[in-house]
């Protein structure tokens, strides 16, 4: 692979973090006006957003709020907005959300 494929490769402007399926907690209000909870996994962790992996689909441009360790008193919470929402080969959800 060329120096220039792999740039055309990666699309990232920034630093990524593999989170290791660290989980998470998700916070957001569904179509119905209900808010909604979800502890899932979260695969990457980048300066301009986060990929998570969830076996329900969110619609793109839901806003969510992830709340890293929310069982600690340190606890970090962001606020983002789901930019992609792709089914898996098993049946799972690839998010990605953009942070605000």
């Amino acid at each position: 692979m060329t120096d220039s494929s792999f740039d055309e490769l990666e699309r990232r402007q920034s630093f990524r973090l593999d989170m290791e399926k660290e989980l998470v907690d998700i916070l957001w209000t569904d179509e119905q006006g209900q808010e909604r909870t979800k502890k899932i996994a979260c695969l990457d962790f980048a300066r301009g957003g986060l990929k998570l992996d969830c076996d329900i689909a969110l619609p793109t441009q839901t806003e969510v709020i992830i709340n890293f360790k929310s069982a600690n008193a340190n606890n970090q919470k962001l606020h983002g907005k789901v930019l992609r929402c792709i089914k898996q080969d098993n049946g799972w959800y690839e998010i990605v959300l953009t942070l605000d």
